[in-house]
Formats: C-alpha cells, sequence, structure tokens
C-alpha cells in the first residue's frame, strides 16, 4: 500500500459508470474517500451499506466518497453489483495501471485524501461504519 505520510495520491480520473469523467485533481473537497473493490468481492459487498451511510452521513460535511471498480469483466457486472447493493456513490470504471499506481493488492482496498490529496490514512478489507468514519475524519 501507498505510503500515509500525506505523500500526494497518484493521478485517478477516468470514466464513471455514469458515463461522466471524474479527475481526482478537479475534486474539492475536505476529505476523499477513494474506495476500490472487486464486484465478486464478498466483503465489498458487505462494506457498500456502511459506504452509502458515509456519504450520507458526511457528505455534506466536506466529505467526497468515490469508488473505483477493478477486476471487473462487464459493464453489466459492474451495473448488476451497483444495482444489488444500491450504491450511491460514483463508480469510476478502474483498471491494472490504476491498481498499480494505487498499490491495490487485495479488495476492499481504500485511502483517505486530505483537501490536498495527500494520503492521510488507508486500509484493507471490511471496515465498519464506524471504522470509515473514523478514518475519514
Amino acid at each position: 500500500m501507498l505510503g500515509t505520510d500525506r505523500q500526494p495520491a497518484p493521478e485517478l480520473a477516468g470514466i464513471t459508470l455514469a458515463g461522466d469523467e471524474f479527475v481526482l485533481a478537479e475534486t474539492e473537497a475536505e476529505r476523499t474517500l477513494v474506495y476500490f473493490f472487486a464486484p465478486w468481492c464478498t466483503y465489498c459487498a458487505l462494506s457498500s451499506g456502511n459506504l452509502n451511510r458515509l456519504h450520507r452521513f458526511r457528505g455534506d460535511q466536506g466529505l467526497r466518497v468515490v469508488t473505483v471498480v477493478l477486476d471487473w469483466e462487464s459493464l453489466s457486472e459492474v451495473r448488476d453489483y451497483v444495482e444489488k447493493h444500491e450504491l450511491n456513490v460514483p463508480v469510476l470504471l478502474g483498471d491494472a495501471a490504476i491498481a498499480r499506481a494505487w498499490k491495490v493488492s487485495a479488495f476492499p482496498t481504500y485511502y483517505v485524501l486530505d483537501k490536498d490529496h495527500g494520503i492521510a490514512a488507508r486500509d484493507i478489507g471490511y471496515s465498519t461504519q464506524l471504522g470509515l468514519l473514523w478514518r475519514s475524519r
């Protein structure tokens, strides 16, 4: 994983599942949670509700939540996952280059970035809503 010494986060840009362009460098928020998942990942599925609640609870308090799907085979697979888990945050369509740049080797992996996009926190695996809330403060 990348270090948490406020080093600048790698570039992150691409198209979301909704067809919108996403560029991390253009994100203006006090904190940004970048959450990497795979549609086949059981722990990712269990975390989806926690992400939704975090977004509802902290979204108006300066926290931007963006998810990045990796290790996916088709758009329909990603859409099915998003619908099944009622994911209500942007889903960036990621690839192997993004996984390498962000050193994602397991799912879920997430990073919390400060307002300057420096890495403030990170973790791998399932996290409760309280855990996500604590790390994103």
